[in-house]
Parts: structure tokens; sequence; C-alpha cells
């Protein structure tokens, strides 16, 4: 699954270096997800992709592609960081453990303030190319001021989001009550002290989608008939 998400994303930079070549380009549209842990984030995105790429069909020669997880990787190969850097970028603003403090003021690796600044680069040029899905990391801040971009926020009743995450990564209820409470916790302090906004505040969205009252597939369709909407005039 992994490596298959990863080759759309190569496909997706393929075609936008093609379209660079032209001498004229359209703006094209981007979708940003905010999301609460367990829902349903991910699986939203790749539907999202897959129906875009159905009503607005190769826009601008460009497919839809999703970047969540393979961000990290885009970001690496950006900043020609060595792999072994991904292990210091999750989605938390926290202070490292000792030794990685350690190991940060000795040099092995760039500081956490560092991998969020070139994650954020990488972010803003991603949604610059457009025909583009970023979940998390402050997506929607970083893209706020561009006209072709649908900012959306995820979010569901934490007893559903408790049960999808012990079914989805097979966990019993009281670990999954933890893991639910850990990466909302993680996320809203990444997005606190990288760009000083609450991540739960309603403004900074166009909407907000409850996954535990509507369906995945529905939250899909909605978002992508929003973003036809806003982008029918752009063909």
């Amino acid at each position: 699954m992994f490596s298959t998400s990863l080759d759309k994303c190569r496909g997706y930079l393929k075609a936008q270096t093609r379209l660079a070549a032209k001498q004229a380009r359209q703006e094209l549209p981007v979708v940003t997800i905010s999301r609460e842990a367990g829902a349903g984030a991910v699986t939203i995105a790749r539907l999202l992709a897959e129906l875009l790429n159905r009503q607005i069909p190769g826009k601008g020669g460009c497919p839809w592609t999703v970047f969540d997880r393979d961000l990290v990787e885009k970001v690496l190969e950006d900043h020609k960081l060595p792999k072994a850097i991904k292990q210091f970028m999750p989605e938390d603003a926290a202070v490292f453990s000792p030794g990685s403090l350690v190991e940060e003021l000795l040099g092995l690796h760039p500081s956490s303030w560092t991998l969020a600044h070139h994650t954020t680069d990488t972010i803003f040029r991603l949604a610059h190319m457009g025909n583009v899905i970023l979940v998390g990391r402050g997506s929607n801040v970083i893209s706020a001021d561009l006209k072709n971009a649908f900012h959306v926020r995820l979010v569901a009743p934490r007893e559903v989001r408790i049960q999808r995450a012990a079914e989805l990564y097979q966990l019993t209820e009281t670990k999954a009550a933890i893991f639910v409470r850990k990466n909302d916790r993680a996320r809203a302090r990444y997005v606190k002290v990288h760009f000083k906004v609450a991540i739960d505040d309603p403004l900074q969205y166009h909407a907000t989608f409850n996954t535990g009252r509507m369906s995945f597939e529905a939250t899909a369709r909605l978002i992508a008939e929003a973003v036809s909407s806003e982008n029918a005039g752009c063909s």
C-alpha cells in the first residue's frame, strides 16, 4: 500500500514537471485535510482523489494525488536529507527525548525547528502545484492565502474513533484510547507551536465533517462536489 502510494506521488511530480515546462499554466486546486485521530482522513483522502480524478479528469495533465505519510519521504528528497532522519519527523512539536536532544546538539541530525521548516516549505510548494490533497502538518495554515485551496476538518465522537483505532491497529480499547488522545494532543501541539493557531478553530476551514454521522464515502463525495463546484469555471 505504501509503495503504491509513493509511486503515485512520483507520477504526480513527473506530471508537474511536464506542466511547469509550459509557458502558461492554470491555477490548479488543492485540498487540505486536518483531522482528529481515527476520523478516517487517510481513507477519505484516497476516496476523494479517485472522485476528483473522475470529476476533474486529468486537469492540467496532472492526476490528483494524496500526500500523507509519504509527505515525509518528499521532504527528505527535497532537502537531500538521509532517510534515517525520518524517525525525528513526527507530527508533534514536543521536545525530543534527552538522547535525541544530545544527538541534535552534536549535529547528528537537524533540529526539530529546521525539520518543521523543511516540511512547511515542501507543503507550500506542493500546494502551489495543485491537484493535490495534503493531510495534516498545518497544511491548511500554510496554504491559507491561496485562492485555489479548500480546507477541511474531519472529526468524530471519541468513542467512535477509539473503536476504529482498536480495529485498525489491533489494540485493546485502553491502548486505543491512549493512542487517540496522544495523537490528538500531538497534532494540536504541532499546529499551535509552529503556526500559533488552534487546530480546532472552525474559522480555519471551509467545512467540518463529522464522520461519526457520515460514511467515509459520503464525506468524500461532499468534499469532491464542493471542490468541483468551486473550480467549475477554471477548466
